[in-house]
């Protein structure tokens, strides 16, 4: 099993206290005790198209501090698909966001439930933790991922500024590096509790 968001926001008071009740219920499953900040999450959703019907996949959403930005981003265009592996975060994620398609799955599903679908995605925003890109039974999420994409997609991840030089960052760095043929880093997202920065992968190999 996946942890789900590891993210941080001061705004979001109910979105806090639901992530702390799920963490001291299972701290595997909720990687996190808060929300992420609405700067971060600005950062996160820039690659989702102005224009036309983009099809956007959000794993691990949590209480949906990037779910609401993308929301406002797509203005009712296009089609948004929110992956939670908690089902009690999954289900009040499909109480406050009716239009969103929010699914109680592992994101190792994803190339299913896309292929169920018959859609790929154009952008996949990712709110899971590093620990999930790890092999399971040795099968490696970020494939999968770039597998759901289309040509052209792009795939956000964010990642805690302190953590970027630590051996498990180093190594997911160089995984998105073999994934995608272009790998950017943001500025950091100091207005975040605990401050970080978005690595954004274009165009899977």
């Amino acid at each position: 099993m996946r942890p789900t968001s590891p993210v941080a926001d001061v705004a979001d008071v109910s979105g806090e206290t639901s992530l702390l009740r799920e963490f001291l219920r299972s701290p595997l499953l909720t990687a996190t005790v808060a929300p992420s900040s609405r700067w971060l999450a600005a950062q996160m959703v820039v690659p989702i198209p102005e224009r036309g019907e983009p099809m956007v996949v959000e794993l691990g959403p949590g209480t949906g501090a990037f779910t609401q930005v993308i929301q406002d981003r797509l203005g009712g265009r296009g089609r948004h698909l929110a992956v939670e592996l908690n089902p009690r975060l999954a289900g009040l994620l499909d109480r406050r966001f009716p239009e969103v398609e929010v699914v109680h799955a592992d994101a190792a599903d994803l190339p299913r439930l896309m292929a169920e679908r018959g859609l790929s995605a154009d952008v996949v925003v990712s709110g899971l933790p590093w620990v999930a890109f790890r092999p399971v039974r040795g099968v490696r999420l970020l494939p999968l991922v770039a597998g759901s994409l289309s040509a052209d997609g792009v795939f956000t991840q964010f990642a805690y500024r302190w953590t970027r030089w630590a051996p498990p960052a180093r190594e997911h760095l160089r995984d998105l590096r073999t994934t995608f043929e272009e790998v950017l880093l943001s500025r950091t997202v100091w207005r975040n509790l605990p401050p970080a920065l978005v690595y954004l992968a274009r165009r899977p190999r």
